[in-house]
C-alpha cells in the first residue's frame, strides 16, 4: 500500500480503518482483522466511544505500535484550550497510548469559532510537545479554513471531509491541494449515502450506479474497491469502515489496475453537489449536545 506524505514530513499510509459506527462490543475484532489484513492506519474518534477497543485491538494484534499510524478527533463539546488539553488525555488514557500520530478536530463550530481556534491551539500545543506527530481538521470548508490559519501557526495537515462519487466536494479538494493540505476522505464509498431512505433505484447508489458497476466487470472488481482506487488515484487518503472480515479484506485490494482519464471523468460527473453528512455550517452545541465522557 503507498503512502502520503503530509505537508510537516510525517508518512502515512493512503489507505486506512476507520471505525465510524463500530460498537464497542464489534470494534477489537474489526481492528485486528484489518491489522492482519495489512492496514496500518486507524481511524477512531472520543464520539465514536471505541477508543478503549481500538487500543485493545492494537495491543491484542501483535503489530508493532511503531508501525501503526493512530488517528483519533476531538469533539465539539471539548472546544477551548484547557479543555482541549484534557480532551487529548482522556482519549490517550481510554487508547492505553500516551502518543497519537494524527489528530484531528472532529467539526468546525461556526457559532463558536473562538473555542474552535482555541481547541485547535491546543492541539498546536500538543504537536510542539511531541505528544502528536500531526495535526488536522475534519469538515472545515474553504472558510473554515481560512479563518482558522488566520489565527494559528500549524497549517492543518489534514481536512477530513466526505469524498465519494456523490459528493466529489471538487472545490475544496482544490483548496487543499493550494493549501498543501491532504484531503481524507471520509464516507469514500458512498456508505453515507445508505443510512437513510428506503426504495432506492440502482443509480441512487454509489455501489450500484451502473458507471460504477460497469467498471467493476471491467477491472475484475467489486463497486468498493473501483471507487477506493479512483480515490487513491487521486491521492487522497480514504478511511474505509466494515466490521465484516471478508469486505475488510476487499477494500485493502485495490491496487494492480489504473483508471483511465475518461473512467475517472465518468466516476466525477456522477457529483450530485448534495452531501449526505451534516452540514458544517450548522454544528453547534445546542443541535448537537453529545458529550464525551471521562
Amino acid at each position: 500500500m503507498k503512502t502520503l506524505t503530509l505537508n510537516n514530513g510525517v508518512t502515512l499510509p493512503a489507505m486506512g480503518f476507520g471505525v465510524f459506527q463500530s460498537s464497542p462490543e464489534e470494534t477489537v475484532d474489526a481492528v485486528k482483522a484489518a491489522l492482519d489484513t495489512g492496514y496500518r492506519l486507524i481511524d477512531t474518534a472520543a464520539a465514536y466511544g471505541n477508543e478503549a477497543e481500538v487500543g485493545e485491538a492494537m495491543r491484542q494484534s501483535g503489530v508493532s505500535r511503531d508501525d501503526i499510524v493512530l488517528q483519533t478527533k476531538m469533539w465539539i463539546s471539548d472546544y477551548g484550550f484547557d479543555s482541549g488539553l484534557h480532551a487529548f488525555d482522556r482519549s490517550a488514557r481510554k487508547l492505553g497510548f500516551d502518543t497519537v500520530d494524527v489528530y484531528l478536530l472532529h467539526q468546525p463550530m461556526p457559532s463558536d469559532f473562538n473555542a474552535t481556534i482555541q481547541a485547535y491551539k491546543a492541539a498546536e500545543r500538543l504537536l510542539a510537545d511531541g505528544r502528536v506527530r500531526a495535526i488536522g481538521v475534519s469538515n472545515f470548508s474553504e472558510d473554515h479554513l481560512n479563518r482558522l490559519m488566520a489565527e494559528t501557526d500549524v497549517v492543518p495537515a489534514i481536512n477530513q471531509v466526505e469524498v465519494h462519487p456523490f459528493f466529489t466536494n471538487a472545490a475544496l479538494r482544490k483548496t487543499h491541494d493550494r493549501l498543501g493540505i491532504l484531503t481524507q476522505a471520509w464516507s469514500p464509498i458512498g456508505g453515507v449515502q445508505r443510512y437513510w431512505g428506503d426504495d432506492k433505484k440502482p443509480e441512487d447508489d454509489p455501489l450500484t450506479h451502473p458507471v460504477i458497476t460497469a467498471l467493476a466487470e471491467k477491472y475484475a472488481k467489486t463497486p468498493a474497491q473501483i471507487m477506493l482506487h479512483w480515490q487513491l488515484q487521486l491521492g487522497h487518503s480514504v478511511i474505509p469502515k466494515s466490521v465484516t472480515p471478508k469486505r475488510i479484506a476487499e477494500n485493502f485490494d485495490v491496487e494492480g489496475f489504473e483508471l483511465t482519464d475518461d473512467e475517472i471523468a465518468q466516476i466525477e460527473a456522477l457529483d450530485t453537489g448534495t452531501r449526505g453528512g451534516p452540514d458544517p455550517e450548522a454544528i453547534d452545541r445546542e443541535t448537537y449536545t453529545f458529550k464525551v465522557e471521562d
